[in-house]
């Protein structure tokens, strides 16, 4: 008993927003640690074997420039486990990180998965953990963890609304009295936003680029409304008929044009979870408006894109980035509330 105390004091438990594009590590009482790509890479042996070279930020600046012998990975797409082992070892590299390479502490970890995870899904994110090291593991559903980051009261008996948007899915939470009244979650995000930029300008341009530099325009010039002011930058690619390397200039109308069907799907979630969504709570809603969280929320004009498709306020939180891992934080720091989430799960 004595022994399993002194080891529990040593084993901070931490909480790991396991995102498609980014690893956010929080230790308790030490706040965010890591603040990652969610990119490993690995090299791969003539027997299949693959070796951890990097991870983090040092991986992503590999993505797309590798030989063939090493490989890039994102192991998470549309939030779900698509490479077991490496995200095991993403995972492992994290603990050990967050806790100075102490392999001998085994934290008991909160990890936020998107809502809509099957069971199958969530044994995966589980198991990963644990092999990974953890010594208990509890899942918690994107949007309460974003609806607690962006300082919503949860706990009152009153609808609260909140959209995250990570780079896999968009996580759609009515929460009241601590519970998911109604939700819902679609695989549409930030890569698909990359993809559709991608797309276009190979057909509007025939210019070929990497999916780095989708997202570097997404973040540049992407407006989901018209601005005052267009925007425009520089993009170079490789040619798509001539093969030749060419620079063209690109406008916030052209990535606009691109991003409009990812943007209309979102939309389109949102409004059928107002559809079914109980006539009391809807009026907290109309009266509350609704929180916008996570990565896509800077696109800017979003929140104006959002009100007037849907006839209802919309605001985006303070650092919507962080939002999902200061809701976990908050979790860890006070365990009635994380009690209190688990029951309502």
């Amino acid at each position: 008993m004595l022994i399993s105390k002194i080891l529990g004091m040593f084993s901070n438990d931490l909480s790991i927003d396991l995102g498609t594009a980014n690893t956010i590590v929080i230790v308790k009482g030490r706040g965010i640690v890591i603040n990652e790509p969610s990119v490993v890479a690995v090299q791969i042996s003539g027997s299949g074997k693959k070796k951890l070279l990097a991870v983090g930020k040092e991986a992503k600046e590999m993505v797309g420039k590798t030989p063939e012998s090493i490989e890039a990975i994102r192991p998470l797409k549309e939030g779900v486990i698509a490479d077991f082992d490496v995200t095991e070892k993403m995972i492992k590299y994290f603990i050990q990180k967050s806790h100075a390479r102490n392999s001998f502490i085994r934290p008991r970890i909160i990890i936020c998965v998107p809502y809509g995870l099957t069971q199958v899904e969530r044994k995966a994110v589980k198991e990963s953990a644990m092999n990974a090291g953890a010594r208990d593991v509890i899942l918690v559903e994107e949007p309460k963890a974003a609806a607690i980051g962006a300082g919503l009261p949860i706990q009152d008996p009153r609808g609260n609304m909140v959209i995250d948007i990570g780079g896999g899915t968009t996580e759609i939470g009515v929460i009241s009295l601590g519970g998911l009244v109604k939700s819902k979650s679609i695989r549409v995000g930030g890569d698909k936003f990359d993809q559709a930029i991608v797309e276009y300008v190979k057909k509007k341009f025939n210019l070929l680029i990497g999916d780095r530099t989708g997202e570097e325009i997404k973040i540049e010039i992407a407006t989901a409304v018209t601005p005052d002011k267009e925007m425009k930058m520089f993009i170079k690619g490789r040619d798509h008929v001539t093969g030749l390397l060419k620079r063209i200039e690109i406008t916030s109308k052209d990535v606009r044009d691109a991003i409009n069907e990812p943007l209309k799907e979102i939309g389109d979630a949102v409004k059928q979870v107002l559809e079914v969504m109980p006539p009391d709570l809807a009026g907290d809603i109309v009266e509350n408006g609704i929180v916008l969280t996570g990565g896509g929320s800077l696109i800017r004009g979003f929140d104006s894109y959002l009100s007037k498709l849907i006839k209802l306020p919309v605001y985006i939180s303070e650092e919507p980035l962080l939002a999902v891992a200061k809701g976990t934080e908050k979790m860890l720091e006070e365990i009635e509330l994380l009690q209190q989430i688990q029951a309502n799960a």
